[in-house]
């Protein structure tokens, strides 16, 4: 995610808690729409769908978050 902005997103990690816990939410939910998918969790579509759809809410707020620290 962002490559473009790798040694911001570590910096960020050690120094803004906030942005840690969403960096951290989305990983955690990166890895439970993966398991839910391939099967090892049971998860129906619609449980699917909403946990994509928080992802790319944190995605975003991340985003702007190294945007607005990048400037």
């Amino acid at each position: 995610m962002f490559p473009e902005y790798r040694d911001q997103i570590s910096l960020l990690k050690t120094q803004d808690a906030h942005f840690a816990r969403l960096f951290n939410r989305h990983n955690q939910l990166d890895h439970e729409i993966h398991n839910m998918e391939t099967g090892v969790v049971p998860g129906t579509t619609m449980e699917i769908e909403r946990l994509k759809k928080e992802k790319l809410q944190l995605k975003d707020q991340l985003y702007a978050i190294l945007r607005n620290t990048h400037a």
